[in-house]
């Protein structure tokens, strides 16, 4: 029976507890001795601390972990270096002081070891002293990992946490980056007695300047030689978890090919390179293999608080960012801001890479899969419309009840009275182009939120784009709307359009719902609907 390390960082428990483990030594092997310094960023929980503890334990050449392993066939040495690992992951930093206290702790334990410099220094100072200590006692350079380095800014990113320093107040978010960067700068007074540097996290801020201390650090979070250094990929998800593939094929009554179709379908879909190698989110991948259920459990781990402030204060609509070409600047190197939130949104595992358009140097930008599309939908229409004063999940369920059972009538009620609830103030749009930002937007997350059902936003038809189709097992839904238009015009548009041709020969029910939406009163203002059988 196999044993799935879900929640299990450490390379030394997974090898000696008998844990199944996806063989990534050939390429930690090449990354140990192809540089000095580097930088990954990945989303959460995709392995970035397994890679931290495998390096680790390869640096403190316990060779007797790695026998059977690819890099038991290339390292002939295994010489045994002084590592230096700390860790950000298990702290909150949202209290002033903790930053810190935590580098604190970590510098006075390894002196313990190697004793205080003679003079007084800052703790970057007393770092470097270490460094320079361990590499003279024991004849090798000094490795050092950082596991999720960018977790104290993270923690109180546009937020208003203060300290108190010098008897000043003084914004936490730019003492900690300053804390930060004092201790990052290290590595640039330690060069002659480094051997190894790797920074994990989430985010690149490369403008916040965190980095300058160590600016030659080789970023590989988008390099095609370790694209697939976290994460599992296509084939060695069918190498090493063929049984549990069976065995789900078996408990749903399917065949393999389509348990692999709807996994795919689930976890696949990341690109962190040109070479657009699909890799699959090892968390939730491993949590359906361990329970034979394909579910989404990225979400059940909890969601980023950070990203959810700065979508709350954005005014960037999600419609808007995703499906859409950009230069690698803009979703890589800038730092977040409410006016562009898509760095975080991308580095944090919510979008990903799709296309790569060489002539100009583009990427295209997507949700990865149906486990991200259907957690992080709701999630920001939850914000969105607590924000105007809206509880959307019970407004859901009912909808996707009146759906199932064809009530159009009460479709269109819930509709009516959903919209119509919204505070004036929090539709209220100053010109005419923010109304129909609005309106769009609206109506994106709503049905962006129907994701029990096959939905379709906007789908392309052989004469232009509908506003939406929902397709339930026994009815289809195609609806269109029309701001500050007639409902007679949506439906006219519906059928000189021929939205309807594809469901020909369907033996579901296919109504056709056209709309107005009213951008005065905020809500619908007419309502009609052709098709199917009389209106219960």
């Amino acid at each position: 029976m196999m044993k799935y390390p879900i929640g299990v960082q450490s390379f030394e428990q997974i090898r000696n507890d008998g844990y199944v483990y996806v063989d990534k030594t050939d390429l930690v092997y090449r990354l140990a001795k192809g540089g000095k310094i580097y930088f990954l960023s990945r989303p959460r929980r995709f392995g970035k601390s397994l890679l931290v503890s495998t390096l680790e334990n390869y640096f403190l050449g316990r060779h007797e972990l790695f026998k059977g392993l690819a890099i038991d066939a290339l390292e002939k040495d295994w010489l045994q270096y002084p590592v230096f690992h700390i860790d950000f992951n298990s702290s909150n930093f949202t209290e002033g002081g903790v930053l810190d206290r935590k580098i604190e702790a970590t510098v006075a334990g390894w002196e313990e070891v190697y004793g205080r410099p003679a003079r007084d220094l800052d703790v970057g100072g007393r770092f470097a002293d270490i460094l320079r200590k361990a590499h003279e006692a024991t004849g090798r350079r000094c490795v050092v990992l950082v596991d999720e380095y960018d977790k104290p800014l993270l923690d109180v990113m546009d937020t208003d946490y203060t300290i108190e320093v010098g008897g000043q107040r003084r914004p936490l978010e730019d003492w900690n980056r300053e804390v930060l960067r004092g201790f990052y700068s290290v590595f640039k007074a330690a060069d002659n007695d480094l051997q190894f540097v790797l920074l994990t996290g989430v985010t690149k801020f490369a403008q916040i300047s965190v980095f300058s201390g160590f600016n030659q650090a080789n970023d590989i979070s988008m390099d095609e030689r370790y694209e697939a250094l976290c994460g599992i990929t296509q084939e060695e998800m069918e190498m090493y978890f063929a049984e549990p593939i069976g065995a789900m094929a078996a408990k749903l009554r399917i065949t393999r090919e389509e348990v692999l179709q709807r996994l795919k379908e689930q976890y696949d879909g990341y690109h962190f390179s040109v070479a657009m190698r699909d890799i699959y989110n090892p968390f939730s991948l491993l949590s359906a293999f361990d329970k034979l259920r394909i579910d989404s459990y990225w979400f059940s781990t909890g969601s980023p608080e950070y990203l959810m402030r700065l979508m709350a204060r954005s005014s960037e609509n999600l419609n808007e960012l995703v499906g859409r070409y950009y230069s690698p600047s803009m979703f890589l190197e800038y730092k977040a801001t409410p006016d562009m939130p898509l760095p975080i949104i991308y580095q944090s595992g919510y979008l990903t890479i799709k296309d790569y358009r060489q002539s100009r140097d583009t990427f295209l930008l997507d949700y990865p899969n149906r486990e991200v599309q259907n957690g992080f939908i709701p999630l920001a229409a939850s914000e969105y419309f607590r924000a105007q004063g809206r509880n959307v999940n019970f407004w859901i369920q009912d909808l996707l009840d009146a759906l199932e059972d064809g009530r159009t009538d009460r479709i269109r009620q819930l509709f009516t009275a959903f919209l119509a609830d919204i505070p004036y103030t929090a539709r209220r749009k100053e010109n005419e182009r923010e109304r129909e930002r609005y309106f769009q937007y609206t109506f994106y997350l709503i049905f962006k939120m129907v994701n029990a059902y096959h939905t379709c936003i906007e789908q392309p038809q052989s004469q232009g784009r509908v506003d939406c189709i929902v397709e339930t097992p026994k009815y289809v839904y195609i609806f269109e709307f029309k701001l500050d238009g007639t409902a007679d015009e949506a439906l006219a548009q519906i059928e000189d359009k021929g939205y309807v041709r594809p469901y020909a020969s369907d033996p579901r029910t296919v109504f056709r719902i056209g709309a107005g939406f009213s951008s005065e009163t905020g809500t619908i203002g007419e309502w009609k609907t052709a098709g199917g059988p009389r209106e219960l």
